[in-house]
């Protein structure tokens, strides 16, 4: 039976895993628990294909425990009480090791299962998620864990990988393999961090590659087809969808253009206009606001062009919004301003509303309680001085002028006009 490439790489130390040098360099405090024979309760969270099964796997073979192994994606509650059936018997007699991947899709009762039983040490835990544990695990599974977090892995780390997996190819072809000087970098750096993507990459360029003067030959063309869009991690659901949003705001605070276009053009790459369209209307009512108004109209321009055209066209519209803001002048004032309102509301500081400032019906009730308003626009320069936040909250300042040209401008009128 054909055994796949990335089964057959797959290390057996740790000093042949690839990435992960925070964990698992020499003097890591991963690497010191696993040297040190530990049985501690793990989460590993990070990407598919940074290393976490592997990782396992090493951890496993340095105990006297009983491996199992279970996928949150299709176990079972009974899955679990088979295992738990199996301790203190022959089966396992040093206890179980469960390595639980994907432990997200497991419900409270099923992660709830394994608690007594990790209290008491006869069941060690080593849990992996490509989502955030935090959201994800459950706090009383969590309180008897440690969460270690897996990174993508550089192009550089993983490039001696992708070789290794080509010298294994060209082991087993029955014609001399050869492959372009670019190639392995060339696949190392379109796949995202994933370190099994890029090794079944190779096995299928290798699949793919046709006969010529007698051998075989591998392309930069045919690895960037077999590669394209591959170095994409997205998940219109997951952390990395929230995650990009998130660099694109901030980058976009930041005042960093080039930032800004990157991380629309992973987003829009992966098929997704709405959530960055959504998003930018956001920003320029929070991160521009009042030092330049007229961005959230432009943005609403650009974002209405961009869902009448639709992708790809809709890039255009979409990365002048993102560089116009990117670029244009900041202010959090009003963001601030109603945080700061909404924040009194939820403490209970309403109050009655004004009389001069209620529905003029109250007026014809035929009680002597006429309003009384100053309408601002019968005085000079158009206002008058008149309460107008409820007795409770009378004096409290929710807005600061910001200190760019356009609201120091208005500060400068108003505080002529209000004689300040």
């Amino acid at each position: 039976m054909h055994r796949p490439l990335a089964d057959e790489i797959r290390p057996k130390t740790l000093d042949e895993v690839v990435g992960q040098r925070h964990l698992i360099a020499k003097g890591a405090v991963l690497r010191r628990l696993i040297e040190s024979g530990t049985s501690a309760n793990m989460v590993f969270y990070g990407p598919s294909g940074t290393g976490k099964t592997t990782v396992a796997n090493i951890i496993a073979k340095s105990t006297s425990k009983t491996l199992y192994r279970l996928n949150a994606t299709t176990a079972s509650l009974q899955d679990v009480k088979d295992i738990i059936a199996d301790m203190d018997t022959l089966m396992a007699p040093g206890g179980i090791l469960l390595y639980l991947d994907e432990i997200q899709y497991f419900n409270k009762k099923q992660q709830q299962s394994l608690l007594e039983f990790m209290e008491n040490g006869k069941l060690t835990l080593i849990a992996s998620t490509t989502e955030n544990p935090y959201f994800y695990v459950y706090n009383a599974l969590l309180s008897r864990s440690t969460v270690f977090e897996f990174k993508p892995v550089s192009a550089e780390d993983m490039c001696p990988a992708v070789e290794r997996g080509l010298m294994i190819q060209k082991e087993r072809s029955s014609l001399p393999l050869e492959w372009e000087s670019g190639v392995p970098m060339q696949i190392a750096q379109a796949c995202g961090g994933d370190v099994r993507k890029a090794i079944n990459a190779v096995e299928l360029l290798c699949q793919a590659a046709q006969p010529c003067d007698g051998k075989l030959v591998l392309t930069s063309e045919d690895a960037s087809q077999l590669a394209q869009r591959s170095a994409m991690r997205y998940d219109r659901d997951g952390d990395s969808h929230y995650d990009i949003l998130s660099a694109l705001q901030k980058s976009i605070r930041g005042s960093d253009p080039d930032a800004a276009v990157h991380y629309l053009g992973r987003l829009l790459e992966a098929g997704d206009l709405l959530s960055p369209c959504r998003r930018l209307l956001v920003i320029a009512a929070e991160d521009v606001g009042l030092a330049y108004p007229q961005a959230i109209v432009i943005t609403k321009a650009c974002v209405d062009a961009a869902v009448q055209l639709g992708l790809p066209e809709a890039r255009l519209p979409l990365a002048e919004a993102a560089v116009l803001l990117a670029t244009a002048p900041k202010s959090n004032s009003a963001h601030d301003a109603i945080n700061a309102a909404m924040t009194d509301l939820k403490k209970g500081k309403t109050g009655d509303i004004p009389r001069q400032l209620q529905n003029v019906h109250a007026d014809t009730t035929g009680f002597d309680n006429r309003q009384n308003y100053l309408y601002p626009h019968a005085y000079p320069n158009h206002w008058v001085e008149q309460q107008y936040l409820p007795d409770a909250l009378k004096g409290v300042c929710y807005y600061e002028y910001g200190d760019n040209k356009t609201e120091q401008a208005a500060r400068t009128y108003w505080e002529r006009i209000k004689g300040k």
